[in-house]
């Protein structure tokens, strides 16, 4: 068996977290046969280490559903990709020295699904399994250039089972994929659902502008989505909605520190500087301060509802910019530098928190970089959404 063997590729650097000597084969004869996955290392995989990019002690997890169903169907497991630390991150960072960019090395993948979206955008694999708690499939997607799919949160074939947490009440588990087309084969397969074509004409679709979030890249991005599906016969209104960031640190901090307490007790816990932060004080919120959060989210839930009334999808930017250079913790945006958490998670909170079915199409731009778009639907319409995206121009 051999693990973490980015120094044998160099162009796979900080993709594998462990790649054993030959793949586990799935069945033969089922509708994902011909398929190679990997799965982020929170997934616990029968007699495969776990270490989800950390160096701090971890709960043992065992092979949970969604891998044993994805071998039944077919598909075979190549091995386990590189995250951001215990998932707690947006920019790929870990103890072992994160995930450069396959559109540029001297960038960032995004976080947390980072070598997920980079093993695909390389070829190494036909899909990825990556979880997503606040954007960690669709920022990376966006930021590789690939595509990135967030079920609804609750779905039974997408479950988080056996998954290491970061959030309970916020973790799905979704694919990545070079094309839609393999994501469409994955979901149809693992839930026996097909998501059938869908016109888009006169579909009353609300785009959210995020005024002032975005720089001229994601900006272009979203204009061109929103003319695209005019074009396609859509009924587009605009729709705002506002920066939810307060509740989802609360909560997800706070639940993550209830993971992995054990780490937290030892005098040295292993994790790294900025990660060690963010659980501390996720271990130090009140049960009132961790009620109110819930609280918000809750009203977050109302606002999101009522602003999607008499709408059927919304349009949304994935990132506000391109990927930032490796170290950067900052991005400018037209009302000045912003941080780097704040710029990207405002934009993919609501969906995740919420529980919201979301799909992360990319945008190249004329540099070679990658920025990207959301479709978004209400619970219970993930099919739906891959539908009408099915019938999106190539």
């Amino acid at each position: 068996m051999k693990v973490r063997p980015d120094v044998a590729a160099p162009a796979q650097r900080g993709v594998w977290a462990y790649l054993p000597d030959a793949p586990l084969e799935g069945a033969g004869g089922g509708p994902l046969s011909g398929l190679t996955f990997n799965v982020k290392d929170l997934f616990g995989v029968e007699g495969w280490p776990l270490h989800a990019s950390t160096r701090a002690p971890l709960p043992p997890v065992p092979q949970g559903p969604l891998v044993t169903r994805l071998l039944a169907l077919g598909a075979a497991l190549v091995g386990k990709t590189h995250l951001h630390e215990i998932a707690l991150g947006i920019s790929g960072a870990n103890a072992f020295g994160g995930t450069p960019n396959p559109l540029d090395a001297a960038r960032v993948t995004g976080g947390s699904s980072s070598g997920a979206a980079a093993s695909v955008a390389l070829g190494l694999t036909d899909f990825a399994l990556g979880t997503d708690t606040g954007g960690s499939i669709r920022v990376p997607a966006a930021w590789c250039g690939v595509v990135g799919f967030k079920p609804g949160k609750g779905d039974p074939a997408w479950s988080t089972d056996s998954v290491l947490p970061l959030s309970v009440t916020c973790d799905h588990a979704g694919p990545l994929a070079r094309d839609l087309g393999t994501v469409l084969r994955v979901q149809e397969a693992l839930t026996g659902q097909a998501a059938a074509p869908r016109s888009w004409e006169g579909v009353r679709v609300g785009v959210w502008h995020a005024d002032g979030w975005l720089d001229d890249q994601a900006r272009g991005a979203l204009l061109a989505a929103a003319a695209t599906l005019e074009s396609l016969g859509a009924v587009l209104t605009p729709v705002q909605l506002p920066d939810m960031l307060d509740a989802y640190s609360d909560i997800v901090q706070s639940e993550a520190a209830a993971v992995h307490r054990g780490a937290l007790a030892r005098p040295e816990p292993g994790f790294t500087p900025g990660t060690l932060a963010l659980l501390r004080r996720g271990a130090g919120l009140t049960d009132s301060e961790v009620r109110a959060a819930r609280d918000r989210r809750d009203a977050y839930r109302a606002l999101l509802d009522e602003r999607m009334t008499g709408l059927d999808v919304l349009l949304a930017p994935a990132v506000p910019c391109a990927a930032p250079l490796q170290g950067q913790d900052s991005v400018a945006l037209p009302g000045g530098p912003v941080p780097l958490r704040v710029a990207v998670l405002r934009l993919t909170v609501p969906f995740s928190m919420l529980g919201w079915p979301t799909l992360a199409l990319p945008h190249r731009t004329p540099d070679g970089l990658s920025v990207g778009v959301q479709l978004v639907a209400r619970p219970g319409q993930d099919a739906a959404l891959l539908g009408l995206a099915r019938t999106l121009p190539a």
